[in-house]
């Protein structure tokens, strides 16, 4: 396939996948957006198109609710002036890793971006949950197990209408339409559609021959999964905590870390994240002129 030359760009498809995985893998990130599943999951959204330039893949992301941004460019060479001319095309390079701004930053001005920094936890004690701090997450779990009769299973084919049906209750609970809530619902739709090819493992929980809880993930480095999906029914006290724990017990028992993404700024996601304690943040950046 002919890839785009700058200043050409072409829109994110499916048909782009193993060229982006050619640059990813020879220069892994555990920055949860620099990952094709990612991008194109929230293309509906973010209308991401990238071109090579310098020998660099470069995406540019232009969202609904926020501010267009370039993703740090990837591989390549001559990288400060691939940034500069990345830079006449959105006001900011975003979602930068450390490494990156230590390598590149100087000469741009540099801003922590918090409420995009992804919380990183270890597989071992997400799976196994043990000592008192996570005693309520367990006594969550003993409820659901005690309460509900229910079975797990890998994601399939078959069961992605039963997951869309979930989303729709799910989202219509939250009754939130702000612009990121609709942007959320199209890009989970989009994942489900397209798992398989993405290369993405799912889990299922159904609960009297309901699906009502499902999970999506994929590898982000060679010791690093990613889970940018969790939906359960919030009615079913515990089955959130249950499907957390069994999905990384059984799909991601080869990883070592887990990256369960950013918490956005919103206090209650924050809160969720730090109660499962991280053992690290992935700090990200904004470089502008």
């Amino acid at each position: 396939m002919s890839r785009p030359a700058y200043p050409d760009f072409k829109p994110v498809g499916l048909e782009d996948q193993d060229i982006f995985q050619e640059y990813l893998e020879a220069s892994p990130s555990e920055v949860c957006e620099l990952n094709f599943a990612n991008i194109f999951m929230w293309k509906g959204s973010e209308r991401p198109s990238w071109t090579i330039l310098n020998g660099s893949l470069c995406v540019l992301v232009e969202p609904d609710f926020e501010d267009s941004y370039v993703l740090p460019p990837i591989g390549g060479e001559r990288v400060p002036d691939t940034i500069a001319k990345c830079l006449r095309h959105a006001p900011r390079l975003s979602r930068v890793p450390e490494a990156f701004v230590e390598r590149y930053g100087a000469g741009f001005k540099v801003e922590e971006d918090p409420g995009n920094f992804d919380y990183i936890y270890s597989r071992q004690e997400l799976a196994e949950l043990k000592g008192k701090k996570f005693d309520g997450k367990r006594n969550r779990i003993r409820k659901f197990e005690s309460t509900f009769a229910h079975e797990y299973h890998a994601l399939t084919r078959a069961d992605v209408a039963g997951c869309f049906r979930l989303l729709e209750d799910w989202f219509e609970e939250k009754r939130n339409g702000d612009l990121y809530m609709r942007a959320e619902r199209v890009a989970i739709i989009q994942a489900l559609a397209s798992f398989e090819r993405l290369d993405l493992k799912g889990g299922v929980v159904k609960v009297g021959g309901r699906i009502e809880a499902f999970t999506m993930g994929g590898r982000l480095t060679a010791d690093m999964a990613v889970i940018p999906i969790e939906i359960a029914n919030p009615g079913l006290v515990g089955l959130a905590q249950w499907i957390n724990r069994e999905f990384v017990c059984r799909v991601w028992s080869d990883c070592a870390l887990v990256n369960r993404e950013q918490d956005m700024g919103i206090e209650g996601l924050r809160k969720a994240k730090l109660s499962y304690q991280p053992v690290r943040l992935v700090k990200k950046f904004n470089l502008t002129l």
